[in-house]
């Protein structure tokens, strides 16, 4: 994971085996399963249960929905998926709106030089905290950040509970953050009984209100505490690499950038790398004409540019969420993930014994020929239809599939559009390192956070 051969040791394994092998890993007897058919055994059995190592489950809490199964994973999905889904987040566009502005103003305005991964780790939490947790802009939000890193830093350690570890140090900012999650519901439920708040106002009011036919909440506090840290981790670390990643891809594909945005340049800055955009202007000019700049489009009906973006302004950005499929086709945030049988299960002829680990990942599908053709190659006319109509069902698993795929994807969809929006608007950049690498620790990250120099945008 870290040199970044993972995908490699895998294909290999596959040539030498077939999609169907055994292994043992971290002490424990476990089967790799690979394809679209193995996508779908795994998204889809009900002999396979979640697992989570311990130090997730310590960290997260026991009834995170990671860990949950059955009526009482249905049960908090169903109550998250309340908050999230379409007819909720279109409210709040204009809220992570004004989020990506004030962001960008602070953090990217004036400034020659910029380091995007952790750029885009604040900007993504900042919008959750606010959405989910009605935290606005203070040292209170300054506060959870500083432990949230800490959290995070421990989530995939090894479970040892001593002095001066990653794990306990995890463990003793999971514990600081469950406080104030806790005195946050608490506050969130007194402003919902004095009229103070509504279902609407955030994710910690919608799961407080929902009940079932006698008035029972669906949830307890400690399950809507741990539903929320899972909604802080999920949806901060996938957006947040998406976005870092499709900033780095279209540093260096003219092509694709033109599809989205036109304009000149100001010559204040970078002045050195002249020679650039000299190349980058001529390829913007000779690539223009071959599809709509989107997000001028966008703006262009905005008037005078101060007006908030909305939910019919994401549906014209079509181009640029298939730029993000495409970026999360070919580096997908989560390589792998694991599932336990529950009991003996047949799968591609073989009998995979219950206690067994069964092992999956998205690389081999994303990068197969068959499917994907030119794999290597980045090319988001993949995804006109939503998805290629040759690939087979359950080839593209970004967000995993079944009763489990993820439950915020129109979430990450609405951040990725606003926030690659006015990126584009305002800004070109170049990469600082000349060596493009990244390495996954669990997590993909560029070198060095991805360092880029950027230049303001003027237009036509």
């Amino acid at each position: 994971m870290r040199s970044n051969t993972a995908e490699r040791w895998i294909q290999d394994r596959v040539d030498r085996y077939g999609p169907v092998s055994k292994l043992s890993l971290l002490g424990t007897p476990t089967v790799l399963v690979t394809g679209p058919a193995a996508n779908k055994f795994v998204f889809f059995s009900s002999a396979l249960a979640m697992r989570q190592p311990l130090s997730v489950r310590r960290i997260l809490g026991e009834r995170n929905l990671l860990e949950l199964g059955g009526a009482d994973h249905k049960r908090i999905r169903g109550a998250l998926a309340e908050f999230l889904k379409p007819d909720m987040l279109r409210l709040y566009v204009g809220k992570i709106d004004g989020e990506v502005r004030r962001h960008i103003d602070e953090r990217w305005e004036g400034r020659s030089t910029v380091t995007v991964m952790p750029l885009m780790k604040r900007l993504t939490f900042d919008i959750i905290t606010s959405l989910l947790f009605g935290l606005e802009r203070g040292p209170v939000r300054d506060a959870l950040a500083g432990d949230f890193e800490r959290v995070i830093e421990g989530v995939w350690s090894v479970p040892v509970d001593l002095p001066f570890t990653a794990f306990r140090r995890s463990l003793r900012a999971s514990a600081k953050a469950r406080r104030l999650l806790v005195e946050i519901t608490r506050e969130t439920k007194a402003k919902l009984e004095r009229g103070e708040a509504t279902r609407s106002s955030n994710l910690i009011a919608c799961l407080l209100s929902l009940a079932d036919d006698r008035g029972v909440p669906l949830l307890s506090e400690e399950e809507i505490v741990d539903s929320s840290i899972v909604a802080l981790i999920g949806g901060h670390d996938t957006s947040s690499i998406l976005m870092a990643f499709m900033i780095r891809h279209l540093a260096s594909d003219a092509q694709t950038l033109a599809g989205m945005v036109q304009g000149k340049y100001q010559t204040h800055q970078i002045k050195k790398h002249h020679y650039f955009k000299q190349k980058l202007f001529s390829a913007l000019s000779m690539l223009i004409s071959l599809r709509g700049a989107e997000h001028d489009e966008v703006a262009k009906g905005k008037g005078d540019g101060e007006a908030l973006l909305t939910w019919e302004d994401l549906g014209k950005m079509k181009f640029t969420w298939r730029v993000a499929q495409e970026t999360l086709r070919v580096v997908p945030p989560v390589f792998d993930n694991f599932r336990t049988a529950i009991q003996d299960v047949e799968f591609g002829g073989y009998t995979i014994p219950k206690g067994w680990q069964v092992f999956w990942t998205a690389g081999v599908t994303h990068m197969d020929a068959a499917i994907f053709p030119e794999p290597h190659k980045f090319d988001p006319s993949r995804f006109e239809n939503n998805q290629s109509s040759s690939a087979p069902p359950c080839s593209f698993v970004a967000f995993g599939g079944g009763p489990r795929i993820c439950v915020g994807m129109e979430f990450a969809r609405i951040e990725t559009l606003v926030t690659m929006h006015h990126l584009l608007r305002r800004f070109r950049w170049r990469l600082c390192c000349k060596e493009d690498t990244f390495a996954r620790d669990p997590m993909p990250t560029p070198l060095h956070g991805l360092p880029i120099e950027i230049e303001h945008r003027t237009y036509y």
